[in-house]
């Protein structure tokens, strides 16, 4: 009995040393490299805010070429960038009109972390993910203006880069903040438990708040691991209620206040097919940052501006 047990032992030793051996983690991205970032200076008048934007989930699991597994995306594959550079030029289009772009490369996630709808999956993988987004911003933060209105916003795995990023800053930081927007992901609970950073916008001007908000055609196809949110808020008319606002003259997006969705009518969202069965059925995910790009442009800007005028007053007060 005691050989068979050591025998077992052995064999799983041998097993799980095995599986680490057959899995492959990308190197890291030096961030001091420009090859690392998409960016795009749409400021010409010197008022606008310093966008940092985190893309989405690019990639499927991947095998090097001496067969490793590999669960994350390589930055330093061109093939990899080409892919996520195509959402982050098509993002900066918008977000970078009146302000400065800013979006890094990471080591995404692959999308198979997310078919498995398993939290604890998720969070092991996105530690690694999450690291590099903090780090690409602690370089950009060091940088940067502050005297600048700070506006952080990701879409999908990149909205989660947006909740771990202001648990992840400081204080002093989190006074730059004009505002944070988790397009197409979730703020849960215990995310708000855990950070006092994390404030639901209430409105459409408010600052230093968080803007969440994912897209259903109706609320039965909500997906609690990418959009089981504890709130959020309509971005085409700024409500948190169940009030409709009417988008392209055509759609009608209506906040569900027990669902914390967006439920849509008039839109077919066609132009995102369904993707294993997982996204784009019944929720519209892909749609996220684009249905609603023009409101979210006006809304930087708003954002911006409030955010400007109220470190005005303080500067004013703190003069008196």
């Amino acid at each position: 009995m005691k050989k068979a047990t050591t025998w077992m032992l052995t064999a799983m030793m041998f097993f799980f040393a095995t599986v680490t051996r057959a899995q492959y983690v990308p190197p890291t991205p030096d961030y001091s490299d420009t090859t690392m970032w998409v960016t795009l200076d749409g400021d010409t008048l010197g008022t606008g805010a310093d966008v940092f934007y985190v893309v989405s989930t690019w990639e499927e699991d991947w095998t090097t070429a001496d067969g490793k597994v590999c669960h994350y995306a390589d930055v330093w594959n061109p093939t990899h960038r080409a892919h996520m550079a195509i959402e982050m030029n098509r993002a900066a289009a918008y977000m970078s009109h009146g302000n400065r772009f800013y979006a890094p490369f990471y080591r995404h996630t692959t999308i198979d972390a997310w078919l498995t709808q398993n939290e604890d999956t998720l969070n092991n993988r996105l530690h690694l993910a999450m690291t590099d987004v903090c780090d690409a911003f602690d370089l950009f933060q060091k940088q940067r203006d502050k005297s600048r209105p700070l506006i952080i916003a990701g879409f999908s795995q990149g909205g989660r880069a947006v909740v771990e990023l202001l648990k992840h800053i400081s204080d002093e930081t989190y006074g730059q903040l004009a505002a944070a927007y988790v397009m197409g992901y979730k703020v849960t609970p215990g995310d708000t438990a855990s950070c006092h950073r994390i404030r639901p916008a209430k409105g459409e001007g408010d600052t230093g708040v968080t803007i969440c908000y994912n897209t259903v055609k109706d609320v039965k196809y909500v997906k609690p691991v990418i959009a089981g949110s504890c709130f959020a808020i309509n971005p085409v008319n700024w409500r948190t209620d169940a009030t409709p606002a009417v988008l392209h003259d055509s759609i009608t997006v209506t906040l569900s206040p027990e669902h914390h969705v967006l439920v849509v009518k008039g839109y077919s969202g066609s132009e995102y097919p369904p993707y294993k069965g997982f996204i784009n059925v019944g929720d519209i995910h892909s749609c996220e940052p684009w249905l609603y790009s023009e409101c979210l442009e006006r809304n930087f800007g708003v954002r911006a501006k409030a955010w400007i005028r109220a470190r005005g007053q303080q500067n004013i007060r703190n003069l008196e």
